[in-house]
């Protein structure tokens, strides 16, 4: 089974992830501190078809930056550790999700080099109390510490929750492809280099 569990604790936020990539249950815990972002994560779960549990006490006097991003490097570096050295993984994977009125494109490739291309304009500031801009700042600690090159990409939408949800599906459907086990290959590193 690849599975990681991560705890992080620092003097704004104190986290704990665990994450299970195979059939594990398919049971999914989220507890952010952000009604908005937990249902993210628990739709990211659900569309990756992985177990996702996450606890994380934060700041959230402030706002929701630290909680968001720090739960962002929790879970790159879950990915990271869940998916070792990456044996019989497909390592990519891509999905053009619809949500309503929008279109996001995710392809994305679990090369162990981090970069992220963020193409989505959300159209407001706010989704709820949720600040817009911590979309990119999740995914930029994901793909940091994950290791992972990410291509998010809005080909139309209007409402920013349907914008947000689409990233987060499209995202989910594209890692679960990239994760998957390439039965013609599956002793072999997906890479002309021997290692990701």
């Amino acid at each position: 089974m690849r599975k990681a569990y991560i705890e992080r604790k620092t003097a704004e936020t104190d986290i704990k992830l665990r994450l299970c990539l195979d059939e594990c249950g398919k049971n999914t815990n989220i507890d952010t501190g952000c009604g908005f972002f937990d249902h993210m994560l628990t739709l990211f779960a659900k569309h990756a078809r992985i177990d996702l549990d996450v606890r994380c006490v934060g700041d959230v006097n402030v706002d929701y930056h630290h909680s968001v991003e720090d739960i962002g490097i929790c879970l790159g570096l879950a990915l990271k550790e869940a998916l070792g050295e990456g044996k019989g993984i497909r390592r990519y994977g891509n999905m053009l999700l619809p949500m309503d009125e929008s279109l996001v494109l995710c392809a994305l490739d679990l090369s162990g080099r981090s970069y992220l291309a963020y193409g989505l304009e959300i159209p407001t500031e706010k989704i709820g109390d949720f600040d817009s801009e911590l979309v990119e700042e999740f995914f930029l600690a994901l793909t940091r510490n994950a290791g992972i090159t990410l291509h998010l990409k809005q080909l139309d939408g209007r409402n920013s929750h349907h914008v947000a949800e689409a990233a987060f599906k499209a995202f989910a459907r594209a890692l679960r492809e990239a994760i998957s086990i390439d039965e013609s290959a599956k002793d072999e590193i997906p890479s002309t280099k021997g290692v990701l």
